[in-house]
């Protein structure tokens, strides 16, 4: 129906979301329990991670990442300015201090060339984000950190699925972090996790979440922890999550299609990755106008159609507690200036695809 609304987002719960809940609440297992390891295994499987972790969101995933890799009061860890601002909040949280980066303009993503720029002695750590389904170059990342030293901790909140060269996100770095909030890719409603390649590390991790208690002796706290565990109802929703991605992918990658073949011909521009080696998951399909006003058009035309939408993100430097240093990052403030989403979830049909294409269409023409 024409005058139905149109959410940017809805998760996908068509599989054994249910079925295991219910087995949450009939043995009274809600908080601990098995869907925690099984959901763990099930991620490490699919992504290729040597070891998972899981934790109760995405921000905390990254505080913890940013801890037990040893990222301490004072270090300077390079971070995009173009970022959801948990990124930026996690390296305050661990008394660390951002170092905010300019963005590439093809991909809107960390542009390691002005990292470079930014190395100083107190930096110990770069942290790039993967947005909206698209990937940073991992192995431009890599060598950049490699040549001056420093850990790498990838924010993948909203990276589930994508690929480079045929390997997972999040694999090969010193810890990568992922979130499963309502809107993401694959969802437990709130939930996050960890992944990392050294077994220590992983058990470090799993030590420090869980208020740093020895496995082996309990109320017995060897190092500063905290309460950062998933539950066992999180973990059934993403276990049940987990068994559907080719599915929920595979729409999305669909949908992204779509738009593009539809909103052809407009002066609009859409984040790139590079052709052949990046394997996208379009977790958010995200584009630009071609300018603030034109977005605002646009805006009007999908809120008269009934249509939610939102803007990218704003970034981080211009926000009141991280503004002191009064920096320009031209290419970041101009996505932000021009970026919007479009409604991009996994049950989006094919008559409502045509619903917000011709909206945007209406107000472009």
């Amino acid at each position: 129906m024409q005058n139905t609304p149109i959410p940017i987002y809805r998760p996908y719960l068509e599989g054994n979301e249910k079925k295991y809940l219910n087995e949450c609440i009939d043995t009274a297992w809600i908080s601990g329990g098995r869907f925690v390891q099984d959901f763990e295994a099930a991620f490490a499987d699919y992504t290729g991670a040597e070891e998972a972790i899981s934790v109760t969101n995405g921000s905390v995933a990254l505080h913890l990442a940013l801890h037990c890799v040893g990222v301490r009061p004072g270090d300077e860890v390079l971070v995009p300015t173009f970022t959801y601002i948990a990124s930026v909040n996690a390296i305050v949280t661990a008394g660390a201090i951002p170092v905010f980066v300019e963005s590439r303009p093809d991909t809107w993503l960390m542009d390691v060339a002005d990292a470079a720029k930014r190395v100083t002695e107190r930096t110990t750590a770069i942290m790039p984000v993967h947005l909206y389904g698209f990937a940073c170059d991992m192995a431009e990342v890599q060598q950049f950190a490699d040549a001056h030293g420093l850990k790498v901790i990838e924010d993948a909140a909203e990276g589930f699925g994508v690929r480079i060269d045929g390997t997972h996100i999040g694999t090969k770095s010193d810890a990568s972090t992922f979130s499963f909030f309502g809107n993401k890719t694959i969802t437990c409603g709130e939930g996050g996790m960890v992944t990392v390649k050294d077994k220590d590390l992983a058990e470090h991790f799993r030590v420090t979440r869980n208020q740093g208690m020895s496995p082996t002796r309990r109320y017995w706290h060897d190092r500063l922890g905290f309460n950062y565990r998933m539950t066992n109802m999180q973990a059934a929703i993403g276990l049940a999550q987990i068994e559907q991605a080719d599915t929920i992918i595979g729409r999305k990658r669909e949908i992204y299609d779509a738009y593009r073949q539809r909103l052809e011909g407009l002066p609009l521009s859409w984040q790139e990755a590079p052709a052949g080696r990046f394997e996208s998951s379009y977790w958010l399909v995200s584009l630009l106008a071609p300018s603030k006003e034109a977005r605002e058009s646009i805006y009007m035309s999908l809120d008269d159609a009934k249509i939610e939408h939102r803007p990218v993100f704003i970034p981080a430097h211009t926000m009141p507690m991280y503004a002191e240093n009064k920096e320009t990052f031209r290419v970041a403030e101009n996505i932000a200036e021009r970026g919007f989403s479009l409604p991009s979830f996994p049950g989006l049909t094919t008559d409502e695809i045509d619903r917000v294409a011709a909206a945007v269409r209406r107000a472009l023409s």
